[in-house]
């Protein structure tokens, strides 16, 4: 069975298709740089890879180019759409409606729809590649697989706000956490190399958005982001955690209305509002040259996750591994020297050669706390999830 999987980002849509349920891949690739200049597109086969920079203002174009390399008559890998029979997509916010791997139907993307004033730069694209994928492959199952899911575990002292009571009641305001697919996948091959079930792990989510998770025991315990998608790490365009004090001064002294601040602190803050550019690799590049705003956005990025790794320890009482996972943490050593230096307190040192080298471990011998690099793979856990799903 062919199991195409759309895993559409802020910026960039991650694309898979499998031969379930061997989990065999048959091709794979990136839209990235959406909506900016020159953005690109990879199609990789098993003996061939394309890639093109070219124009994709919007997700549906990109996910239209996609189609079009599956179906093209020298490199594609089907003759004709209705070949596969399942879309998985990852779905960033469920709310309090969707806590499982869901298959789509009117009803499921009206409430998904409801859902993108909490995550506005996710759930509109989610909602899209949905949309597309039905009209381009309309005999298929199309099947949600939601971020929040696996943060289910988190307890109550640590997913309620610090509001009255009925608002987590009757409107169900509460942290949800995201990336939730990523985060478990790394987690669970952390726990494979460590050869334990019993373990004390953050896993540090590293892209155009970033999180973190305490995971204990192979369970989310805490999670940097809430809500929504803006708290915790500084991110490519989003602020992460902020005084809301602020938010009133902007409405009530600057004359900001609210979808202005929305839109600031969605939009325009993080690494874009501090340095102009919100693709990492622009601004260590620009940080290397000297410039002064990169290097400090640079410092200010490592500073907030090196605070939360001390948060979560303290909150699993011990630690016995942390993860870099996703297009930053696995490809940026600038990051992961930033963030790892001066936690020696906690028995965490980094290996400055494995650590250029990208190895799976990049410790010291004499470093407490194992440090890892695991690629990511949310479209094989989509996969699964939704195989499992049609076949249950």
């Amino acid at each position: 069975m062919k199991v195409l999987v759309i895993n559409s980002g802020s910026s960039s849509i991650k694309y898979q298709l499998f031969n379930m349920p061997k989990q065999d891949v048959i091709c794979s690739g990136l839209v990235e740089r959406i909506g900016l200049e020159n953005a690109e597109i990879h199609y990789k086969l098993t003996n061939h890879t394309i890639h093109k920079i070219v124009d994709i203002p919007t997700h549906k174009i990109g996910l239209e180019m996609v189609v079009n390399l599956l179906l093209d008559k020298t490199h594609g890998v089907i003759s004709k759409t209705a070949e596969i029979e399942i879309v998985g997509h990852r779905v960033v916010h469920g709310g309090s409606s969707f806590s499982e791997t869901t298959r789509i139907t009117p009803e499921v993307k009206q409430k998904i729809k409801a859902l993108f004033s909490l995550a506005p730069q996710h759930n509109p694209a989610n909602y899209e590649g949905i949309e597309v994928s039905e009209k381009i492959f309309p005999q298929a199952i199309q099947v949600a697989v939601f971020d929040t899911a696996f943060h289910q575990t988190i307890p109550v002292e640590a997913y309620k706000y610090a509001i009255p009571n009925h608002f987590l009641d009757k409107h169900h305001i509460r942290v949800y956490g995201f990336h939730g697919t990523s985060h478990k996948y790394v987690s669970e091959k952390a726990n494979a190399i460590l050869n334990t079930q019993n373990s004390k792990i953050i896993t540090i989510h590293l892209g155009n958005g970033c999180s973190m998770t305490a995971v204990k025991n192979g369970k989310s315990i805490d999670h940097t982001l809430g809500f929504g998608p803006v708290t915790g790490l500084i991110m490519g365009s989003r602020s992460g955690d902020i005084d809301h004090t602020i938010i009133f001064y902007l409405v009530n002294k600057l004359g900001y209305t609210l979808d202005e601040v929305n839109n600031l602190l969605q939009k325009e803050s993080g690494m874009l509002g501090l340095t102009g550019f919100s693709d990492l690799r622009e601004i260590e590049a620009q940080a290397e040259k000297g410039n002064k705003a990169c290097m400090l956005a640079l410092q200010m990025n490592a500073y907030r996750i090196k605070k939360y790794i001390g948060a979560y320890t303290a909150a699993m009482n011990g630690l016995d591994a942390i993860v870099f996972t996703a297009g930053i943490g696995e490809n940026s050593k600038t990051m992961r020297k930033l963030v790892c230096t001066d936690l020696d307190y906690l028995g965490i040192a980094i290996d400055d050669d494995k650590n250029n080298a990208k190895k799976l471990e990049i410790q010291k011998a004499a470093s407490r706390v194992k440090i890892f690099v695991i690629p990511t793979n949310e479209e094989i856990e989509i996969a699964k999830q939704s195989f499992q799903l049609v076949n249950s």
